[in-house]
């Protein structure tokens, strides 16, 4: 069996090039919500040092005599573009599975093709794209999903392999481990990076190397099954593909809130973006984590962050199980607020000077919704604690309805109550989620939205 593993290159980036051309050969970064930090880099800005989480603000600082074209992020066109692709591998593979939003594994055991065709396939596939979409793409094809990792990677940074490595024989094998730093490996983790690297390990064949007792007992039977998979074995499964372990979303918010009012509305809506973040990978959460935290450049204010976190009856995914732990949550973590206050009050109390003063109640610049504990789906244990089973299937139904229709009419056409924001004065309906938060450079939506479509 032959896997191939087909990569957006810089993904953001490229769906914004495909509209605007004259972004092409430029230094383009795309900026996280509210405009916040860099989250993503054309190969110009890797090279010109620019690291990944630069604070946007920081830009012209740290690079003065360098021109930064800085884009708000835009998720729907992404998420569109993304589709587009996924749409044109699932008719030139028998079998695809959609790893994220710019990387899917293609199965082609079932292929006509001879082995030599391979490596036209895919520099054929490839061509497609960039021809059907605009987007460029990477793709490696190897024995195991890990070596096909592996190879659109040397894809990507090789001009010469015309956007498709093929590993094929055992040579290819052993000359690609020796190139690979241990590192960046797909399943290796940072800290076990670090720890293989002080035993002298600097590459995938080093990696190799190392017997299969040791591997397991330091990196237990997830880092067994990656040290199969660069030996040429073929056993990770699709089951066992490694998936988020936690998901966050979070956001600063483009004024400072203090009410715990005020604050449900932005905590509503990301705890419904955790859940629907779960139920696309078809798992669910035991654990709904609230934070909060002040504007750490106020420094005229006082600062204070913290977060609490709520263990569910049973693993959940859908909108209201998850949204109403969020909640649970976001009280906890204004109770304690509170109660930081009166002891602050307590101490001022004991100073002379500051006798009958009190202190000012924390404003909170961003906030965030943490789900953890995640289990897949099909793994699910009951709670006689939580909500009965047929309106927990009930829940989690109604929530995959709402995706659908969101999918099918676009994003946020319908959500939970406790999420709708502020009435919008032109139109008189409730702000969605993408549109309430700052994004002063974020480019039309062509593809979804009518009014963006461009003109010729």
């Amino acid at each position: 069996m032959l896997f191939a593993l087909v990569d957006c290159d810089n993904c953001y980036v490229s769906c914004e090039r495909v509209f605007n051309p004259s972004l092409e050969g430029k230094v383009v970064v795309v900026l996280s919500n509210n405009d916040g930090c860099v989250v993503a880099r054309s190969p110009e800005a890797k090279a010109a040092g620019i690291p990944e989480g630069t604070p946007f603000f920081q830009l012209a600082e740290r690079f003065p005599n360098l021109e930064i074209h800085a884009l708000s992020s835009n998720y729907t066109l992404y998420g569109d573009m993304s589709r587009r692709v996924m749409n044109i591998l699932r008719q030139s593979a028998p079998d695809i599975f959609v790893y994220s939003i710019d990387e899917a594994f293609l199965m082609l055991d079932e292929s006509p093709l001879t082995q030599t065709d391979f490596k036209r396939w895919g520099e054929d596939l490839a061509a497609r794209v960039r021809r059907w979409t605009g987007m460029p793409v990477s793709i490696g094809i190897a024995r195991t999903k890990t070596l096909a990792k592996m190879a659109s990677k040397f894809a990507k940074r090789y001009k010469g392999y015309n956007k498709c490595c093929f590993i094929d024989t055992e040579q290819q094998r052993l000359k690609a481990l020796s190139l690979f730093p241990v590192e960046d490996v797909w399943g290796i983790g940072r800290r076990h990076a670090a720890r293989l690297k002080e035993r002298g390990i600097q590459t995938a064949l080093d990696f190799t190397h190392l017997s299969a007792d040791s591997v397991r007992r330091a990196m237990t039977v997830t880092g067994l099954r990656t040290w199969m998979e660069l030996c040429g074995r073929d056993c990770i499964s699709l089951e066992h593909l490694p998936r988020k372990q936690t998901i966050c979303t979070s956001r600063s918010f483009p004024k400072m809130l203090i009410s715990c009012e005020a604050l449900s509305v932005p905590v509503s809506g990301f705890a419904a973006r955790c859940a629907f973040k779960l139920r696309q990978q078809r798992s669910m959460a035991q654990f709904v984590t609230v934070f909060l935290s002040t504007n750490p450049f106020r420094e005229d204010l006082d600062q204070f962050s913290l977060g609490r976190t709520v263990a569910l009856p049973a693993p959940a995914a859908s909108d209201p199980e998850i949204i109403k732990a969020a909640l649970a949550a976001l009280d906890a973590c204004v109770a304690a607020a509170q109660q930081k206050l009166v002891i602050d009050y307590l101490e001022l109390q004991n100073e002379p000077q500051t006798i009958g003063l009190r202190p000012a109640d924390f404003q909170w610049k961003r906030a965030g919704v943490i789900v953890s504990g995640i289990v897949p789906d099909s793994e699910i244990q009951t709670n006689f604690l939580d909500i009965p089973t047929k309106l927990k299937e009930k829940l989690h139904a109604l929530s995959c309805v709402a995706d659908s229709i969101n999918a099918r009419h676009g994003e946020e056409s319908i959500q939970v109550a406790s999420a709708m924001r502020t009435v919008d004065p032109e139109t008189g309906k409730a702000l969605t989620f993408r549109n309430s938060i700052l994004h002063s450079r974020r480019s039309p939506f062509y593809t979804t939205d009518l009014r963006d479509i461009i003109q010729v």
